[in-house]
């Protein structure tokens, strides 16, 4: 009888211990991919990828004990060799090959350059051949970025006393009203993909107080833009207890400036190969809606068209206003229109045509809405009327709110705008890695 008792240690070097020194002048062995074969005439290398980076192979003759010429790009291999400080190579030490073994290789040429510098092809290539496009190391350090927000939005919330959940995107009803859903068959029944876990998170907070979620969710938006995706990642939070919807745009901000720090510690290498300035989060900037359109109308001369939300021209004139008055890359925008937030946004005492509200805006560019959420049952009811709504299909989220609920509130943040923004790209589908819109379904 065998047994499992954990996980076999494979007898391999990582490009870290390399790194480190501890492997000097060691034998060790590595499995990868071809990256690139290079023949500098006195001197031949294998370009060796993993996922940590490359590591530099260096070819000689008479000890490698395999002909050059048998390794293609993209083979998978393990070699052997033996470990010597290199200032100019990557990560400061190569590896002088003594044995190869091919693993597998490649049956097609590649149709992208991925072991270029920068793939320089059409974005519709990149994303047509999405699993190649990636291998290319600057296209996929844009995704290890966006693991190192997602990874500092659960530490962070973790730290903070927040219960990870897990909530369904099947529902009867979605969450923001309107008709922007996908709707399905589910069992000869109506049904519709979930347009955010606003109701299940809000139903959750009567339970652990603080919760939080990293999921899908679906828009059925007949956009075309470089902002727009109909299936995008969302950073949900709610929390429970709160004085005003401050609580949330401060928790917002302690996430930001927590995942700063953690870029700053583990994606140096990413940062440094996309040449990213992290953005300034000590501190940031809020204004009123209304005092925001004025801001920018009177300093740019634009006229205000619609009182009743931000077009993205205004979205990106408030974010230059904030960058030239304050050197600000972010501004929460508070206090926006009853008229264009969903019903169960808590209305601002002082006049109830404004909610408690507000967007986090990232150089101009929406990537987070939330505020503070009604949490009386017949206040709910009366704004779901107020608005010409009905309780149809939300009776088991309305019945919560019979049985006492804290004050709360919480908020939604796009990973892909937010990555998009902080890499410097401008269509968020070069942050998606395998992006859903009007066109594209596959791969």
């Amino acid at each position: 009888m065998e047994f499992i008792s954990g996980i076999s240690k494979k007898e391999y070097a990582s490009i870290k211990e390399l790194a480190q020194g501890s492997c000097d002048g060691k034998t060790v062995r590595m499995e990868g991919m071809v990256h690139a074969v290079r023949d500098m005439g006195d001197v031949r290398f294998v370009i060796l990828r993993k996922a940590e980076g490359l590591i530099q192979c260096v070819y000689e003759e008479k000890t490698a004990g395999f002909e050059l010429g048998e390794l293609k790009d993209e083979s998978a291999i393990r070699v052997e060799g033996v470990v010597y400080e290199e200032k100019r190579a990557p990560f400061g030490r190569e590896l002088r090959l003594t044995s190869v073994t091919i693993l597998s290789e490649p049956s097609a040429a590649m149709p992208l350059p991925v072991n270029k510098w920068k793939l320089n092809t059409s974005l519709e290539a990149k994303l047509n051949y999405r699993p190649l496009s990636l291998r290319n190391l600057k296209e996929r350090a844009k995704f290890r970025i966006q693991e190192g927000i997602a990874r500092g939005f659960c530490e962070f919330l973790t730290s903070q006393g927040f219960t990870q959940i897990r909530t369904p995107k099947i529902g009867a009803k979605g969450a923001e009203g309107g008709s922007n859903v996908f709707k399905l068959d589910y069992f000869h029944r109506p049904a519709v993909l979930a347009q955010s876990p606003q109701f299940y998170k809000q139903m959750m907070v009567g339970v652990f107080d603080r919760v939080f979620e990293t999921g899908p969710v679906f828009r059925a938006e007949k956009h075309n833009t470089k902002r727009h995706l109909n299936e995008y990642t969302s950073l949900d939070f709610e929390m429970g207890f709160i004085d005003s919807f401050q609580d949330i745009m401060a928790m917002e901000t302690g996430f930001l400036q927590y995942t700063m720090e953690l870029l700053k510690k583990d994606y140096k290498t990413e940062l440094d190969m996309l040449d990213i300035t992290l953005p300034k989060v000590d501190e940031i900037p809020q204004v009123r809606f209304d005092e925001a359109k004025r801001l920018v109308a009177e300093k740019y001369n634009r006229q205000i068209r619609n009182p009743y939300d931000l077009e993205p021209e205004e979205e990106a004139l408030i974010g230059r206003y904030f960058e030239e008055e304050y050197g600000a890359d972010f501004v929460f925008v508070t206090h926006y229109p009853s008229k264009k937030r969903p019903f169960y946004a808590m209305d601002d005492p002082d006049d109830k045509t404004f909610t408690q509200s507000f967007d986090l805006l990232f150089k101009g560019l929406e990537v987070t809405t939330g505020g503070q959420r009604i949490h009386e049952y017949q206040m709910l009811l009366d704004k779901i009327e107020a608005k010409g709504m009905t309780t149809e299909g939300m009776d088991q989220y309305l019945d919560i709110f019979k049985h006492g609920m804290p004050p709360h509130g919480g908020l939604g943040i796009g990973l892909e705008r937010l990555t998009m923004k902080l890499i410097g790209e401008d269509n968020v589908r070069e942050t998606c890695l395998f992006p859903r819109d009007l066109s594209r379904l596959e791969p």
